[in-house]
């Protein structure tokens, strides 16, 4: 608990057993529930991430996203929510940062930003750069609102995330996000994260289909999002 509000924390991993125990190591003890989403392992992730402490649930069908929201099912009512990789890539003790502007100043999303925090050299390919500097001037010629950064470590309020109806089931997970907050004119700000090579090989950026199909869909959702009408209010970032 912080400051009296429920933290809950969802970890989307797929053959994660040599990072897992890590990032749940590191956690901060204040945080109330940890959910780990086993999105189709078949080495020992799901085994030392319960060993580790953690609720582990199984969501077979490929996708971040589907992970994600598989996450949030398995999870009991709390104030904020948290995401970060299983990968030990996030600085899971930096989650105080992410959650301090939500419980304490009344911003409803938190995204680190890993382009702010100067990422270690390497944890970062030329196109997650490329396809982060795009998509998030789009978001910004469309709505208004500066983001740099599209990653996987951030916050946001259950209210926020109960209003903008989350749906995207697999590369499309961040981006819908970020924009249809932008849309509801939700308060969101970004924070500088550190970044530093994941354990293990990317199963999207280290890939050139995965790459290619991650860059199409966040493409698609922004278009289509774009289409289906302007923010309800002016929304605001910091």
């Amino acid at each position: 608990m912080r400051s009296g509000q429920q933290i809950g924390v969802v970890i989307p991993a797929l053959n994660e057993e040599e990072a897992i125990g890590k990032v749940i190591s590191e956690i901060p003890d204040w945080v109330d529930k940890i959910i780990v989403v086993d999105n189709g392992s078949v080495d020992r992730t799901a085994l030392y991430a319960r060993a580790a402490g953690a609720k582990v649930v199984r969501e077979d069908e490929p996708g971040y996203g589907a992970a994600c929201l598989a996450g949030l099912a398995a999870l009991p009512p709390v104030d904020v929510i948290v995401f970060l990789d299983g990968d030990y890539s996030d600085y899971p003790e930096d989650m105080e940062a992410l959650v301090a502007p939500i419980v304490g100043g009344g911003y409803d999303l938190v995204i680190g930003s890993r382009v702010l925090g100067k990422p270690e050299r390497g944890s970062l390919t030329p196109v997650q750069m490329f396809g982060n500097w795009l998509a998030t001037r789009l978001i910004r010629l469309f709505w208004g609102v500066k983001f740099t950064d599209l990653g996987p470590f951030r916050a946001i309020s259950g209210n926020a995330l109960n209003a903008i109806g989350m749906a995207d089931r697999n590369y499309g997970w961040t981006v819908e996000m970020q924009v249809k907050a932008a849309k509801a004119g939700l308060r969101c700000m970004e924070i500088p994260v550190r970044y530093r090579r994941r354990i293990g090989s990317s199963k999207v950026s280290g890939t050139v289909q995965g790459s290619i199909k991650a860059g199409v869909k966040i493409l698609s959702v922004i278009g289509w999002q774009a289409l289906a009408g302007a923010p309800k209010r002016p929304a605001t970032s910091n």
